[in-house]
């Protein structure tokens, strides 16, 4: 896990640009820092920077810029079956100078060309120079783990794994984009990644499962070398989806496992987290070590069932509370650093947990990120399935007894309290941008999107699943987790991200993902034997969340004149409007994000529009 950067065209980049944009990848990369740079045969310049964060090979002979005869590449991210790839490229006369993953992916582009990346598993995000053609390839993984930003100017290409990169390459402040600040603010976090617009103006990143090469000449030349795709299997049955499933996952755990240095797991008391550290206890006898957030509110506290696993599983554990103490410093910091308003309060409770297990000596921490998406995990899918077996009378009625009695009494969002939602108007969304309209009478200009989603499948629950994994929910939470896991120079990785696991959970049948009121019933079952069952079984959903006001005191007058204080953010929003709001003795959840909206819009403006 690093950082890279880079440039290429027209310009030519002094040393002191060049270590200064080293600098800013500080925490991405403690390890090491260097560049590379080269004029190809049409007279352009290019430049590749790499900071380094040792997991793999820690010796410095695997530092990077790495050239392998003629090739350069700077990488960012893992090749988990870098051992099996190295094997057969031994066995077929290459040689290593390294025991690094870096140096097996080059090797095998070389030999193999782009293709070997639908052999390669893991997470990436990497350009690569050849000297003999004057041309650089940037390429990302397909889940699009690891991030990779663009920025185009008449010289040229800018790319950077963070925008302050791109920034200092450039020479100069970024343009503040205010559309996207509007999205952010009226439709949420499940609306950021729908397009191609960031919070700058002129910066994208490349899409995931995408490569894109810029030749000598400047002409550039993209393409997908993945595409993810639904094909569900009407013959398997339920003993097979939950065989095909444990065998995967325990193969992707045994993978991410791999490292020269020790990993922590992100634990919270549901299903997710535990499935990852069940298999890596008791399958792989890993000395597991948890760290878990706690509050004290009820709506989103856990720690019995993170007491529970710990006793069950015998793994170490480590308890955060949340706190309200210097929380606004601390999130303009988190702000600061992400260039971005946080998307939700759930990853500044995310960033605590990164920091206590950078203190306790990790460097790579795991996460049980999109295992709602695979397996189904939403409240909302519950009433997608119901739309699905609809023309099952006996199984939609026994489904629809099981919901009322263990999931509507925990649904808080009122259109999901309807069991026929999607059988009476399967095109509804309305539940996604929740209260839009609301929101959107707090700003001082007017602004509207319409909700909009990619055609992936004909059948509901696998299109919304598949739609929230690569542009609702996942990338949000991918952004979220690489910056606030590289502030403290941690690497994060996520199992159920696995290319094997994901294209096997799209071939299980629709009707055997929920059952008895249980979503993700395929993973559970696949956790038998192996996971706490008091855990694997409990349909309550809690995901790793906190209220507002487990962290920001809106009743302290110091607070609330801070939050209302003269700031740019008041030219895009009504503060007589926000000033009733953080009067309100009690905020509904979509509320309580709004106001979370608010102030990290207010904390981005004046960081970045001044």
């Amino acid at each position: 896990m690093c950082g890279v950067a880079g440039y290429i065209g027209t310009r030519t980049l002094g040393e002191q640009t060049l270590n200064a944009c080293l600098a800013t990848m500080r925490r991405r990369g403690p390890d090491h820092q260097a560049y590379k740079a080269w004029t190809g045969p049409a007279g352009r310049n290019a430049y590749l920077l790499h900071a380094r964060l040792s997991i793999i090979d820690l010796d410095p002979r695997a530092n990077q810029p790495l050239r392998r005869e003629g090739d350069w590449i700077a990488f960012n991210g893992e090749i988990y079956n870098y051992v099996e790839l190295r094997k057969q490229l031994l066995a077929e006369g290459e040689s290593f100078v390294t025991q690094s993953d870096t140096e097996v992916l080059l090797a095998a582009l070389r030999k193999k060309g782009w293709p070997i990346l639908d052999r390669c598993e893991g997470m990436w995000a990497f350009g690569v120079n050849s000297e003999a053609e004057g041309s650089l390839t940037l390429c990302r993984d397909r889940f699009g783990e690891k991030p990779l930003y663009l920025y185009r100017d008449a010289t040229g290409l800018y790319f950077a794994s963070e925008i302050k990169a791109i920034a200092v390459l450039l020479g100069r402040p970024l343009k503040v984009n205010p559309n996207h600040l509007q999205r952010y603010l009226v439709n949420g976090y499940k609306a950021l990644y729908k397009g191609k617009e960031t919070f700058f103006e002129g910066i994208e990143e490349l899409p995931a499962g995408t490569a894109l090469t810029i030749g000598a000449n400047g002409a550039e030349r993209g393409w997908r070398y993945w595409q993810p795709a639904v094909a569900p299997d009407d013959a398997m049955s339920y003993e097979a989806s939950v065989r095909g499933a444990r065998d995967r996952l325990i193969r992707s755990v045994e993978l991410r496992l791999r490292a020269d240095v020790p990993l922590a797991f992100c634990m919270s008391g549901g299903v997710d987290s535990n499935a990852l550290i069940s298999i890596a206890k008791r399958v792989f006898n890993y000395d597991v070590h948890g760290f878990t957030i706690v509050n004290d509110d009820a709506r989103y506290e856990e720690q019995e069932m993170v007491e529970h696993a710990v006793r069950e599983l015998g793994v170490r554990s480590t308890l955060l509370p949340v706190t309200t103490a210097s929380f606004l410093p601390r999130l303009r910091e988190l702000v600061r650093y992400h260039d971005a308003p946080v998307s939700t309060i759930t990853y500044y409770a995310q960033w605590m947990l990164q920091e206590a297990i950078a203190a306790a000596g990790y460097r790579i921490s795991v996460s049980g990120t999109a295992a709602d998406e695979l397996f189904s995990g939403y409240y909302d899918h519950h009433l997608a399935y119901f739309q699905e077996i609809r023309g099952e009378p006996a199984l939609l009625e026994s489904s629809r007894q099981a919901w009322t009695e263990h999931i509507l009494p925990i649904v808080r969002n009122p259109h999901l309290r309807k069991p026929g939602l999607f059988i009476d108007a399967p095109e509804f969304r309305d539940h996604i941008f929740f209260d839009a309209e609301g929101f959107a009478d707090y700003l001082t200009d007017p602004w509207a999107e319409a909700f909009a989603e990619e055609r992936y499948s004909e059948r509901l629950l696998r299109n919304r699943m598949l739609n929230e994994l690569f542009h609702e929910a996942v990338p949000v939470i991918l952004h979220e987790d690489d910056l606030n896991a590289m502030y403290f120079s941690v690497e994060n990785r996520s199992p159920f991200l696995d290319r094997d696991l994901f294209e096997f959970c799209n071939t299980i049948p629709t009707r055997h993902l929920i059952r008895d009121g249980r979503a993700k019933s395929v993973l559970r079952d696949a956790l038998a034997g192996i996971g706490p069952d008091l855990v694997m079984q409990n349909r309550r959903k809690v995901g790793f969340n906190a209220p507002i006001h487990s962290f920001l005191d809106v009743g302290d007058p110091a607070v609330r004149r801070e939050l209302l204080r003269d700031s740019p953010v008041f030219e895009m929003i009504r503060r007589d409007k926000i000033e009733a709001l953080l009067g309100k003795a009690d905020l509904p959840n979509s509320e309580s994000k709004f106001v979370f909206y608010f102030l990290n819009c207010k904390l981005f403006l004046e960081e970045f529009a001044g």
